[in-house]
């Protein structure tokens, strides 16, 4: 089984292999309002067509054209360098400005230069990128040339949900045109599916099929309350377990995008936890599995500021329960560096309440300040060392250390060694690393250790 991402992309297969079951979360994001099953058989047939008209005109469909290179393994053997060759993406879309403003699936838009936004009425519109967020897979579009107010869809982030009620999912899927389905709600704050470190995803059985990415996830009051991203499926078609980014996550992308800003600033707590397990819980001798078990602080960080400390199990975010380290990332992150949050915590079987000040990720992202390795048996290979704030971009460990390759010059040693873009050295020769100036003259022989794809790997150099 594996978990697709739903765009229609004729050179690209989008999908990612399931690498563990998902988790949800206990409960629903707050306290619900009350909800009543149909009373009638009237009731049962009534239309979901107020819904649909209301909701379907700001549904878009996105078609996407660019360059990619590709290198082709037989070619290579004789020196030929990658060639390239035209790729397109079709998905969806959600206008949530009058003026033109769309929210989609960065997967959609990711690598492509020119975008064409099709309206419900025909109406066609070039459209440019306003900011692209890769972890949250949310991108932002502007709509060329507007001259007369869109309709559009309101985004309902107030986490009123709960599992059972009824959605409608609009999208554009496999490209025929605009379709409606309809389903529940399976479950909220879905973490562990493989699709974000830092995701809390909406579940649904509405059929969700390839070209529904960006799509509207509509609650019965026809507001937004997610965007169609991904699904589990054997066959890259719908099988009723598809997941949507929560209204939250795509109001945080919006706002920052309206804003001016080019990216989005995640705050960050500063701790590593484990999933509190059945046997973790009797261990600690809990009733029931809750919670994280902190194992690591960042020194000087926001939790360390506000007393939290290894070993203290945090159960919750600003009152939402937290049970693994996906769904804290998220919880955090909905918040701007500066804000407060409050931290519900066991310690020492006590319940305690703690308020952390979260601040940015510490360190600079920026690749840029890659250096290239003159001599040795790394020779040609950029490497920079790694902080929290460019492991967090690269989506690693903000807490992981080494330096990490990005990237391998053509026919160097670093090439013949076997190293790649993303590997992060953490050792040479059993010593640590931490610096690419330890990286200057590595000699023949000597032993490399790196992390790979969650991979540890050992090796001797040439």
């Amino acid at each position: 089984m594996k978990t697709s991402l739903t765009a229609i992309a004729p050179a690209l297969v989008l999908a990612l292999a399931l690498a563990g079951a998902a988790q949800a979360q206990d409960g629903a994001f707050t306290a619900p309002a009350d909800r009543a099953v149909p009373g009638s058989a009237v009731e049962m047939k009534s239309s979901f067509a107020p819904v649909v008209r209301a909701a379907a005109p700001a549904v878009v469909n996105i078609a996407a054209r660019g360059v990619q290179q590709v290198q082709d393994p037989f070619w290579a053997m004789f020196g030929q360098g990658p060639r390239t060759q035209q790729v397109g993406s079709i998905g969806s879309g959600v206008i949530v400005r009058p003026n033109g403003v769309v929210v989609t699936n960065n997967h959609v838009i990711e690598g492509m230069s020119e975008i064409k936004v099709t309206l419900n009425d025909r109406r066609e519109f070039a459209a440019h990128v306003v900011l692209a967020d890769e972890r949250s897979d949310v991108a932002v579009l502007q709509l060329d040339g507007v001259s007369d107010a869109l309709p559009t869809l309101t985004i309902d982030d107030r986490e009123q949900q709960e599992v059972g009620d009824l959605v409608l999912a609009i999208g554009n899927p496999f490209g025929v045109g605009q379709t409606v389905t309809n389903g529940i709600i399976s479950a909220l704050n879905r973490t562990e599916t493989n699709i974000s470190d830092s995701g809390s995803f909406i579940q649904t059985d509405a059929a969700i099929n390839p070209g529904n990415s960006g799509g509207a996830l509509v609650d019965m009051d026809g507001d937004l309350i997610g965007i169609n991203s991904a699904i589990f499926s054997r066959s890259g078609t719908s099988s009723g377990v598809g997941f949507a980014i929560p209204a939250s996550q795509v109001r945080r992308v919006v706002d920052n995008a309206v804003g001016g800003a080019t990216a989005v600033v995640r705050a960050w707590l500063g701790v590593k936890g484990d999933t509190v397990t059945a046997d973790i819980a009797r261990s600690l001798g809990f009733d029931r599995p809750q919670g994280i078990v902190v194992t690591d602080v960042w020194p000087d960080g926001p939790a360390a500021h506000a007393g939290i400390r290894p070993g203290d199990v945090i159960t919750a975010v600003d009152g939402t329960a937290i049970n693994d380290q996906g769904g804290l990332n998220f919880r955090v992150g909905l918040h701007n560096p500066g804000q407060d949050v409050s931290v519900s915590m066991l310690r020492d079987g006590r319940p305690e309440t703690l308020t952390a000040d979260i601040q940015r990720l510490p360190g600079d992202a920026d690749l840029k300040r890659a250096v290239v390795v003159q001599a040795g048996s790394l020779a040609g290979a950029q490497v920079v060392a790694l902080n929290p704030a460019l492991a967090d971009s690269l989506g690693g460990d903000p807490f992981a250390s080494g330096v990490i390759v990005s990237g391998v010059g053509g026919r160097t040693y670093a090439q013949a060694n076997g190293f790649r873009q993303g590997d992060i050295i953490t050792a040479v020769n059993g010593r640590p690393v931490s610096s690419a100036a330890q990286l200057a003259s590595v000699q023949r022989g000597s032993e490399v250790t790196i992390n790979r794809g969650g991979q540890r790997l050992t090796g001797v150099v040439r």
